[in-house]
């Protein structure tokens, strides 16, 4: 399906990509977002039911309300660390969201497909895994493109809804920032910062059950 050219790119991307949180002001090509959008929307969903839509956010005093929520969640959890890991969470960018030329807001509709959709009966989760499958093509897409994406993670839900007026049934999953950048570690932020070190493959692979190596 793939020449080796191919399928080497498709290993780098994955193998390249990172969470920044450092952006320019740099303009996206509108045809650029979409082409983004567009590999996000073809991810696989559990059913085929297609749970997210896409809020793009463009404006500055949205992006300064987003920030906020998120500084407000970040100064809440700078409790459960202490000393040095307390000052490296707190050093953590949020920025990000303000830097960016654009904020998209990833949300995931459960109501998706009716009261019955196929595999969800089973693991309701599924939805929301699904979401993460869109966000991860966007990542992997946004890479490609030559540009940077930074999830941000820590937020109260019920804060982006009310700035985002998100219907209450609806669950805000990420707000993502795209964006040009001239800060593309060689390795993820949190491994370069000592937060964590990537784990050994082979300690983490077991056979037929649980625990044997």
């Amino acid at each position: 399906m793939f020449s080796n050219e191919e399928r080497d790119s498709i290993y780098k991307v994955i193998y390249n990509r990172r969470d920044i949180r450092s952006f320019l002001s740099t303009p996206i090509p509108e045809n650029t977002i979409h082409k983004i959008l567009n590999a996000a929307h073809h991810a696989p969903s559990v059913g085929f039911m297609q749970p997210w839509n896409f809020i793009l956010i463009s404006s500055d005093e949205v992006k300064e309300k987003l920030a906020w929520a998120a500084e407000k969640e970040r100064q809440a959890l700078a409790i459960h660390y202490d000393g040095e890991k307390e000052m490296k969470f707190l050093d953590l960018k949020i920025e990000g969201l303000k830097e960016a030329p654009i904020t998209i807001c990833v949300t995931c509709d459960p109501t998706r497909g009716g009261s019955h959709v196929l595999g969800r009966n089973s693991i309701p989760e599924t939805d929301i895994l699904s979401t993460a499958c869109a966000i991860q093509n966007m990542w992997l897409a946004s890479c490609a493109e030559g540009l940077a994406m930074g999830w941000v993670s820590f937020y109260k839900k019920n804060d982006i809804r009310d700035i985002l007026e998100i219907p209450p049934h609806i669950d805000p999953i990420a707000l993502i920032s795209i964006g040009y950048t001239n800060d593309y570690p060689e390795k993820p932020i949190l491994e370069l910062a000592n937060w964590e070190k990537r784990r050994s493959l082979e300690h983490l692979i077991f056979e037929n059950k649980w625990g044997r190596n």
